[in-house]
């Protein structure tokens, strides 16, 4: 019998209108928010391991995907990025789900400073996605990305 968590992401499948809220400036001390329009196709792969996202933004210019693959043996998620802008994966980024709530930790760097990285998914008819950084190892965050999902 297959464990459930494969199941944690089965909210996201299927196509998105996002919209987009991003800080300004990054572990600047910036208050300033703006907002940008984005769509995304979700699907599962691997025979349901695991799911891709692709995400589209044609107002900033770049294209984004998004890798999830699920560890039965850890029950833990770990999330890979990327994109058109930096041309590269970024480290994973890993958690799980509890009582659709899903948390998501790893480590990056940002502005040539070291940061944790938080992922906080909320799943659901209308999902939400958070990132935010933290400098001082999870002492404090700041959040700095915000996407809320409607479907097409």
């Amino acid at each position: 019998m297959r464990d459930q968590g494969f199941a944690d992401f089965d909210f996201l499948i299927g196509e998105w209108n996002i919209n987009n809220e991003c800080l300004n400036e990054r572990l600047a001390g910036c208050t300033e928010w703006h907002s940008f329009p984005a769509t995304a196709r979700v699907e599962k792969v691997m025979d349901g391991c695991g799911n891709l996202d692709q995400m589209f933004v044609p107002a900033r210019g770049f294209t984004g995907m998004t890798l999830r693959l699920y560890n039965p043996e850890t029950r833990l998620w770990s999330l890979y990025w990327s994109d058109t802008k930096s041309h590269r994966l970024f480290p994973p980024t890993v958690g799980k789900f509890e009582n659709g709530r899903g948390e998501f930790y790893g480590d990056d760097v940002e502005g040539g400073k070291p940061v944790r990285v938080r992922f906080l998914w909320t799943a659901g008819e209308s999902p939400r996605w958070e990132q935010a950084f933290s400098t001082d190892g999870g002492g404090s965050w700041e959040v700095n990305w915000v996407m809320r999902f409607g479907r097409k």
